[in-house]
């Protein structure tokens, strides 16, 4: 038997096999979070970290052995930034497969529309103008309003250009991006240049202003973002088949797909606004595991969602490591990994 048929055959199964999959894939991920809590400058063994957060989960379930600074590192400081990681790389994932659905485009991602330049623009308005008016919370709340005003940005573009259709509304997405980009640009140039290296953290993306107050926006967001496109994954295999067979299937295509580009925004703005701009999750992800389960969304979405946590936690540990004790922006490495992973699979898949 060929290569080709043995491929196709172990497709098969496993596309018959999702929920097994997506225990194995949790389990997966579950490791990997223990795993990353205990790396870094200071090491900590996994028995530690698993004890640290039982205790925290379950107060008087287990006699503590550790020391009040090893307590700190893992649950103040690694946690919620393992945590926030694998929401931020489940959302990016999601986000990618609808806009790539509703768009019909291969190369859409959560960053095509402008969000993420909006996001990033109310972060340098934050960090390099306005100061810390509202304390902590100020860089993520601005960058989310940034991200909700490209949004509107780009619905009134596409309303006003009639710009109904998905290749339209993607030019109306990139044009919307230039600008503000350009706009965050300038805002650099005007601000003082000794925060300059923070901004451009920022911009590149990192986990590392993650709190535990701070991640029930993007958890809430996650949790009510991924119902609706899961509630509606029939309706996202339609739009794969063009507008003309959306509508005969009973779908109003052009107001189903405004409304997947806003719960897609909302998210991106949540993601973006705690993490920094990342790029590549959205766009690779998908499309790895379409190559393993098919092109069916009521398997797409939940596999890309743990398959993306997986990827960002990996990537974060990668980051924290490669130049300890500095932190590489994410970004960076998500676009290295994701840039050569993609042009694999273009080859694999030619």
């Amino acid at each position: 038997m060929s290569h080709k048929h043995l491929s196709a055959g172990w497709r098969h199964t496993v596309q018959h096999h999702v929920p097994a999959l997506l225990i194995g894939l949790a389990l997966v991920l579950f490791c990997i979070m223990l795993l990353a809590i205990g790396i870094g400058a200071v090491p900590i063994e996994v028995e530690t970290v698993w004890g640290v957060l039982q205790s925290k989960l379950f107060p008087g379930s287990i006699e503590p052995t550790w020391s009040s600074g090893r307590e700190n590192i893992v649950w103040e400081v690694r946690a919620p930034r393992v945590v926030l990681g694998a929401l931020v790389g489940g959302s990016l994932a999601i986000i990618g497969a609808a806009l790539q659905s509703v768009t019909r485009n291969p190369l859409a991602d959560p960053h095509l529309l402008g969000v993420s330049a909006g996001a990033a623009f109310g972060a340098i308005a934050a960090l390099l103008h306005t100061g810390m008016i509202f304390g902590l919370i100020t860089v993520p709340l601005f960058a989310f309003i940034g991200a909700l005003v490209a949004t509107g940005l780009v619905l009134i573009a596409t309303n006003l250009t009639h710009a109904q259709s998905a290749d339209r509304l993607v030019l109306a997405g990139v044009a919307i991006g230039f600008i503000i980009t350009a706009l965050g640009n300038l805002l650099v140039f005007l601000g003082d240049p000794r925060a300059a290296h923070t901004v451009v953290f920022w911009m590149l993306g990192g986990l590392g202003l993650a709190q535990w107050a701070q991640l029930i926006y993007p958890l809430g967001a996650f949790i009510v973002c991924g119902a609706y496109l899961l509630a509606n994954a029939r309706s996202l295999n339609a739009m794969t088949l063009g507008d003309e067979s959306a509508t005969s299937l009973g779908i109003p295509a052009r107001r189903f797909r405004m409304i997947v580009f806003i719960v897609c925004a909302l998210l991106t703005g949540t993601a973006v606004a705690f993490s920094g701009v990342i790029a590549f999750v959205g766009l690779m992800i998908p499309h790895i595991v379409r190559f393993i389960v098919g092109g069916d969304y009521r398997r797409v979405l939940p596999v890309s969602a743990v398959v993306g946590a997986i990827f960002l936690v990996a990537a974060d540990i990668a980051a924290r490591t490669l130049l300890a004790p500095q932190d590489m922006p994410i970004g960076v490495l998500t676009g290295l990994i994701g840039g050569v992973a993609f042009v694999v699979l273009m080859r694999r898949r030619r």
